[in-house]
C-alpha cells in the first residue's frame, strides 16, 4: 500500500437523471476538458447506473472551484441541468483527509 498526497478538494455531484441524450454526452466531455485544461481540475471521473449519476473531480484549491463554478459556459450548462437532464441533483465540496491505494503488480 502506497500513501501519496492527495489533491486538497473533492466536488462530489450526485444526480436523478431525467433523460441523457447525445447533447448531454457532447457537453459532458466538452465540461470535463474545460475543468481539467482550463481550470486546474486534476481527476474527473463520472458514472451513470440506471437513473442515478455520480461524478466526482478533485481540485487543489477552493479558488478554482469557484472559478469553475461561475464559467460562463458552465453556468449555460447548470440551467440545462436543471431544466433537461436531471429531475434532481446534489453537490458537496469536501476537504480530502487521506488518500491511499494498492495498486496491481
Amino acid at each position: 500500500m502506497q500513501i501519496k498526497k492527495a489533491p486538497v478538494y473533492a466536488v462530489i455531484f450526485k444526480a436523478k437523471i431525467n433523460k441523457l441524450d447525445q447533447a448531454y454526452s457532447e457537453t459532458a466531455t466538452r465540461m470535463r476538458e474545460l475543468a481539467i485544461n482550463e481550470y486546474g481540475c486534476t481527476e474527473f471521473v463520472s458514472v451513470t447506473e440506471g437513473e442515478q449519476e455520480i461524478s466526482i473531480s478533485y481540485w487543489n484549491n477552493k479558488k478554482d472551484i469557484a472559478a469553475w463554478k461561475q464559467n460562463a459556459e458552465h453556468l449555460v450548462v447548470q440551467e440545462l441541468g436543471k431544466s433537461e437532464w436531471y429531475k434532481s441533483y446534489q453537490v458537496q465540496v469536501v476537504e480530502v483527509i487521506r488518500e491511499y491505494e494498492k495498486k496491481q503488480k
